[in-house]
């Protein structure tokens, strides 16, 4: 890191002239407007606004740093602070504002909760390079992670890819034959509707106690959470626990194959699906299913809870924690064609799309973890610009690292 200076962050920062334009309270947010709000939240626009009062149009680019979130946001567009946390930074003359973002991006500032952060981040120091250096490193992370939001970008229409096919796939079938409204809505004529239970089987897991060191260390025996009930396979877990926590708790051996539905859950979780990989034990939030016969596929009945999820999660009940329970699972109604063949073609056509997402899950998984090495080596001068194969970041070669 020859001939680069440290500097802490407050040494780095000129003050702006910022106290007499004032700051736009979160109520006063709208989903349209001439102005975007730029705040502490994780999205880089909050909202928008048509008041001009607030509008910062001069000294840019800036870094926005969101006081108690720790977000940072390189912003070179006009903009209306939001309030509460939303810090306006502006680095010196001699420092690129791109790489400044970047560098500060690259430091381990601790959480402290909802408390303030900006005292802690000003105690920082970055090392400051020449100016070309800087501007070389500010384009070369700028590059990658544009190509990790296009990752993103495409993650996301193939998302809606899914959910169109799936909501055509279940309620006009494959066949070309007439529909009939249900208590469900619309289906093919000729398919069934019957309560999941009449055709699968739904118990829950349980949780060994935590206290007794025996259940838990040396086990060998996966154990599923709800957490983990996020894509289409489990293979793995991050808990296991032993023959004797097992045998002493409700927890349930399950064979590969099981589908599992995720009952509580903050968030997104509550009402996921996943199909056991592995012979594995569950928690008492998870409903474990198996097939009671062969009328239904277990990967017809993912895909179909799959499209269904809105469904499931408004079905929940209880006080601030919403969950489903058992009877809720079980008799949950499930759409499907008679003919066991149309359900494997249409558990072929949802699978084709999730290959499509799964190649560019692997790639913005490779680009990610190039984003984050690059961050760090680029800003502390362990590597330089000079000595990247920038042919890298072709798209093309994430490709085949990812496949």
């Amino acid at each position: 890191m020859a001939k680069w200076r440290t500097e802490t962050v407050e040494d780095c920062l000129v003050r702006l002239p910022l106290a007499a334009i004032p700051k736009l309270q979160t109520r006063d947010y709208h989903p349209s407007g001439r102005h975007p709000i730029i705040d502490q939240g994780q999205s880089l626009i909050a909202g928008w606004t048509d008041d001009e009062s607030g509008l910062i149009a001069q000294n840019l680019p800036v870094v926005v740093f969101g006081d108690h979130t720790r977000a940072f946001k390189f912003v070179d567009f006009p903009f209306v602070r939001g309030a509460d946390g939303t810090q306006v930074l502006k680095p010196k003359p001699d420092i690129d504002p791109l790489f400044f973002y970047y560098a500060l991006r690259a430091l381990d500032l601790p959480t402290r909760g909802y408390n303030r952060h900006f005292k802690a981040l000003k105690e920082k120091e970055i090392s400051v390079p020449s100016r070309p250096e800087q501007n070389d490193i500010g384009r070369v992370l700028k590059a990658v992670e544009g190509t990790l939001n296009l990752q993103d970008e495409e993650l996301a229409a193939w998302d809606r890819c899914k959910r169109a096919a799936m909501r055509t796939l279940f309620t006009r079938g494959l066949r070309g034959e007439p529909e009939k409204e249900t208590e469900i809505g619309l289906v093919p004529e000729s398919w069934k509707i019957e309560p999941l239970d009449t055709h699968f089987s739904a118990v829950s897991g349980g949780t060994p106690s935590r206290g007794n060191p025996s259940y838990w260390t040396g086990g060998v025996i996966p154990w599923v959470k709800t957490t983990e009930v996020n894509y289409c396979v489990i293979e793995f877990t991050e808990e296991h626990i032993t023959d004797e926590g097992l045998n002493n708790s409700a927890a349930k051996l399950l064979p590969a194959g099981t589908l599992l539905l995720a009952m509580y859950g903050q968030g997104v979780t509550r009402g996921k699906v996943a199909i056991l990989g592995i012979d594995a034990a569950c928690n008492q939030a998870c409903a474990a299913m198996n097939p009671r016969d062969d009328a239904i596929l277990t990967k017809y009945l993912y895909h179909f809870l799959t499209s269904r999820y809105e469904d499931l999660r408004q079905l929940a009940h209880g006080g601030q924690q919403q969950n489903l329970n058992l009877d809720i699972v079980r008799a949950f109604q499930i759409a499907y064609p008679i003919d066991v063949a149309e359900q494997q073609e249409i558990v072929g056509a949802i699978d084709a799309i999730d290959r499509k997402i799964g190649l560019h899950r692997r790639k913005r998984a490779v680009l990610d973890e190039l984003f984050k090495s690059l961050l760090h080596k680029l800003v502390t001068g362990e590597i330089q610009v000079g000595d990247l194969d920038l042919s890298a970041l072709d798209l093309s070669k994430v490709a085949e690292v990812a496949a």
